[in-house]
């Protein structure tokens, strides 16, 4: 391979034998987790200090949502005070730019709803958002879409829980809560692009949420190889190729340099 080589050492065998899976692939699918996010500040929800050890995730259902509105207050009160909106981009989340701009990945399809792909410089078209994301809010009763932004500001004003201004009707974060269906059209492009994909880059998920984790599985499945960047085990572990432990934020570039000929970022 051209430019830049990578020369494994000791903990570096995992990545080096990444590099040896996915050196002819054209197609890669990435598809990534909370994990992916938490260099950036964001906690994910499932690991041992994540998000669900301290708050109920029973408190998230959508029939909650709607039926209570001290649930709804706690909601934005907590996301104003969650820092996600203003979360930066890491290392891994820029190597994936670099990965689109080679020509060697289909897109990437993301459990999170933290927006920071697209920050990071990827455009719309490569990111397919399984759990919504966080910056919007949608009214329940029209569909109107305003920037989560404001709606804090309201909130911040003292408007605790902040309706509709076209018609009145009940806001909400325009993220997938418990007990609602996913998005039938972002679900139906990513096993579109499971099945077109040659391998799956999987970055810190724990591969164990469905339908989302389908995705990857049914890659794998029809022959794609497998990859799984993660701090942990996974639920699909046994249909990887290779497993590369460690964080995203050093093993992503790492491992796109290598498959671009290019630098990691910061060398």
């Amino acid at each position: 391979m051209d430019g830049f080589s990578f020369e494994p050492t000791g903990a570096d065998e995992g990545v080096a034998a990444a590099i040896r899976v996915l050196a002819d692939k054209q197609r890669i699918l990435v598809f990534t987790g909370a994990g992916i996010s938490t260099e950036s500040g964001i906690p994910d929800f499932r690991g041992p200090d994540g998000v669900w050890t301290r708050v109920d995730p029973a408190e998230f259902t959508l029939s909650r949502f709607l039926e209570n509105p001290e649930t709804r207050r706690r909601s934005w009160q907590m996301r104003k005070e969650s820092g996600v909106l203003d979360a930066e981009p890491n290392g891994a989340h820029l190597a994936l730019v670099a990965l689109w701009e080679s020509g060697k990945m289909l897109a990437v399809v993301t459990q999170n709803i933290d927006g920071l792909h697209q920050r990071s410089g990827l455009p719309a078209r490569a990111v397919v958002e399984l759990h919504g994301n966080a910056h919007q809010a949608i009214c329940i009763e029209c569909r109107d879409k305003t920037p989560t932004t404001e709606v804090l500001e309201r909130v911040a004003n003292g408007e605790a829980d902040p309706a509709c201004r076209q018609c009145g009707g009940i806001l909400k974060p325009d993220v997938v809560l418990f007990e609602e269906a996913m998005p039938v059209l972002a679900m139906s492009r990513a096993m579109h692009l499971a099945y077109d994909a040659d391998a799956v880059i999987s970055i810190g998920s724990t591969l164990g949420v469905f339908p989302a984790a389908a995705v990857p599985m049914r890659a794998a499945e029809t022959g794609a190889a497998l990859v799984i960047v993660n701090q942990g085990e996974t639920e699909l572990d046994d249909l990887a190729d290779v497993i590369v432990a460690g964080p995203a934020g050093e093993i992503v570039p790492a491992l796109v340099a290598a498959l671009t000929g290019s630098p990691p970022l910061g060398n």
